[in-house]
């Protein structure tokens, strides 16, 4: 009798130490490194514990399956002779099943459900006797990798601890993985992944185009560039002299009522050439994320963007980064207005410089944006042309109809979106 309870309780310790590796081995592989990481930056000593241990992840591994593997085949040894005294040879086929039973339930599925759903807690607690076991059998596990690698090279193959993917590609992984289970919602995803972007997003991309930009002629009269400043809604307008290309200086509404109060009212008085702030010209090229470190120091919110050859080509403000952020932001003088036009039959009416980031973004589309930054670019590198109204054209299971174009501009065109 004393001989079963003698063998039972090492068969038991063994089953129970091979939870714990199982548990361990789990919880240290599946704890998120980003929490672990804080919690040792608070001071927490066991999360220091366990940085160190998936920071070394392969002599982790190895020691866990050393130990796992050692106390399992220990257990079922002791447990095939013992039934083998009891039972005689039948003994082998009852220790077989039973061992299969107990290690399966108690030793592998259960521990490791555990572990699972508690990571963190169970990697915590595990940390200390895990960190023992690493260092008692380090020599075995560098014998035992010595040997594994050793084998891999003799089938030409090889292994690299390089990691595959970049920091971003990993945030953007999990930022995507948690909007599909739910666990953010569409517009705190689209922030997140524009801040990811704004390193990949060259500044021609969210310019406001020359075109579309109101310009003040310094050879007009006081009295008319004071109305012009006054009706605009907006704070900053570019200066030029003899050629809108020849951009002398940025007018600030607030330098203009400055002015306007040193004149004593009179209007006739202010040289708007004098009160301009001097023109910050940035190339094209230019990342959003490298800009934005450029306003932040320079403490001014306006450039002027030009291409490789300084040809004025648009302006950039602090708010258009803002706003490939967080979506467009208005105030009390802009005009709330939407452009785009949704049909009842799922169909987009959009303006040909609709940009196409704003499209992927609105609509969880993902039209390349590589060859053309508007809609009307798309469609004319789908068509190498510039296409008439009434054309059609398809990429990608999507449908384009060209329904207004004023010169060689695309205005308005039909988007059929793929079912």
């Amino acid at each position: 009798m004393i001989e079963i309870l003698v063998f039972s309780g090492i068969i038991f310790f063994l089953i129970l130490l091979s939870g714990f590796f199982s548990g361990a081995e789990t919880a240290l592989t599946a704890t998120s490194p980003s929490r672990i990481h804080r919690m040792a930056k608070k001071g927490n000593r066991r999360a220091g514990l366990v940085e160190q241990l998936i920071d070394n992840s392969e002599k982790l591994i190895g020691a866990i399956l050393l130990g796992n593997n050692l106390v399992n085949i220990l257990a079922s040894a002791l447990a095939t002779a013992f039934f083998i005294r009891l039972f005689g040879e039948i003994g082998v086929v009852y220790a077989t099943f039973v061992m299969t039973l107990l290690i399966l339930i108690f030793a592998e599925v259960l521990p490791k459900t555990y572990a699972i759903s508690n990571p963190e807690r169970v990697a915590l607690k595990a940390a200390p006797f895990t960190r023992i076991i690493v260092l008692v059998f380090s020599p075995l596990v560098a014998l035992v990798q010595i040997i594994v690698r050793a084998t891999l090279r003799l089938s030409g193959l090889t292994i690299t601890t390089q990691k595959i993917l970049s920091a971003h590609d990993e945030i953007r992984g999990a930022i995507s993985l948690q909007a599909d289970e739910g666990g953010l919602i569409k517009n705190d995803k689209d922030m997140l992944d524009s801040i990811l972007d704004l390193q990949d997003v060259q500044l021609e991309d969210v310019m406001i185009h020359r075109k579309n930009i109101e310009m003040i002629n310094v050879g007009d009269s006081p009295e008319k560039i004071f109305g012009q400043i006054v009706a605009s809604p907006f704070t900053r307008l570019p200066l030029w002299r003899d050629d809108p290309d020849n951009i002398i200086g940025v007018i600030h509404a607030k330098e203009v009522l400055r002015a306007l109060k040193s004149s004593h009212g009179s209007i006739a008085e202010i040289d708007f050439n004098a009160i301009a702030q001097d023109p910050w010209f940035v190339p094209e090229t230019t990342s959003l994320h490298e800009q934005l470190t450029k306003f932040l120091s320079k403490n001014t919110h306006f450039a002027l963007v030009v291409d490789e050859y300084g040809v004025f080509m648009g302006v950039i403000t602090l708010e258009d980064i803002l706003e490939e952020i967080v979506g467009d932001i208005y105030d009390e003088h802009d005009t709330l207005s939407s452009d785009i036009e949704i049909l009842k039959n799922g169909a987009i009416i959009a303006p040909g410089n609709t940009p196409i980031r704003d499209l992927n973004r609105q609509f969880n589309w993902e039209l390349d944006d590589e060859e053309a930054v508007t809609i009307a670019g798309y469609v004319i590198d789908i068509s190498e042309t510039i296409p008439l109204p009434g054309q059609k054209f398809f990429r990608n299971g999507f449908g384009f109809e060209i329904l207004k174009r004023r010169r060689n501009q695309i205005t308005s065109l039909l988007i059929i979106p793929k079912k």
